[in-house]
Parts: structure tokens; C-alpha cells; sequence
């Protein structure tokens, strides 16, 4: 009877590590959390030198907008804004020209609350090389 017990216990132990192997294999085999893929510049797509950085600020009924121009190619932002009340106009600004290495600053405002405001862009002509002295 004990030699049974002692072919059980060996059979049992021989399970458990066998079933402890393969869920350690599972659990090391499971793949990593995905990371966000780096996107890889595209070469034909246009430029990749273009648009003003932008943040706008809501105080109230009035909106601005800083725009600050990092590139060589000339950028038209307009400010839009939607107001919340369904009486209330919504705004869009005059055109701005943001020129390379420039900022600008646009303001609009609703009569009483804003519910959303955003910045659009145009690029406007290819930048152009220094001209030489002398050619």
C-alpha cells in the first residue's frame, strides 16, 4: 500500500511540474503590450516643414490664439470658433500670415459661451534659397 502511495505521489509531483512548465511557458510566450509604431517620414507626400505650432486660450466668451512659426514656408492661420448658444454667431478671423520664424496672435469672442475653437492652416508659396550676392 505505501508503495502505491509513494507511485501517486511521484505521479503527482511529475504532473505539477509539467503543468507548472507549460503555464510558465504560456506566461513567457504571451506577447508584450503593444508600443505606439514610430511613423516613418513619407518622401513623397509634401513637405514636412510646414505649419505654425498653435494654442488657444478660452477666457469667457473670448478666444486667442499664439501662433509661433518654426519653418521657412509662410503660414495662413484663420481662428474659428463655435459658440454654445444656438443664437450666438459663430466666428472665423481674417486670414493671418504667420512668417517664418514669426508669431501672431488672433482674437475672437462669442456673446456668452464658446463651445469649441480651432485653428486651420494654408501654406503659402515654396521657400525660396537666399539669393548670392553677385549672380
Amino acid at each position: 500500500m505505501r508503495t502505491l502511495q509513494r507511485g501517486f505521489a511521484a505521479y503527482a509531483s511529475v504532473a505539477a511540474l509539467l503543468f507548472g512548465t507549460a503555464v510558465a511557458a504560456e506566461v513567457h510566450a504571451a506577447p508584450a503590450p503593444a508600443e505606439e509604431p514610430v511613423a516613418a517620414p513619407s518622401a513623397g507626400d509634401g513637405p514636412e516643414d510646414f505649419g505654425a505650432s498653435c494654442h488657444t486660450v478660452v477666457e469667457g466668451s473670448r478666444v486667442t490664439a499664439h501662433c509661433r512659426n518654426p519653418y521657412p514656408r509662410t503660414d495662413r492661420v484663420r481662428l474659428h470658433v463655435e459658440c454654445d448658444p444656438w443664437w450666438d454667431l459663430d466666428t472665423d478671423s481674417a486670414p493671418v500670415d504667420v512668417a517664418p520664424a514669426d508669431h501672431a496672435t488672433v482674437t475672437a469672442r462669442c456673446w456668452k459661451d464658446v463651445r469649441s475653437a480651432w485653428v486651420t492652416h494654408e501654406p503659402l508659396g515654396d521657400p525660396s534659397p537666399p539669393a548670392r550676392p553677385g549672380t
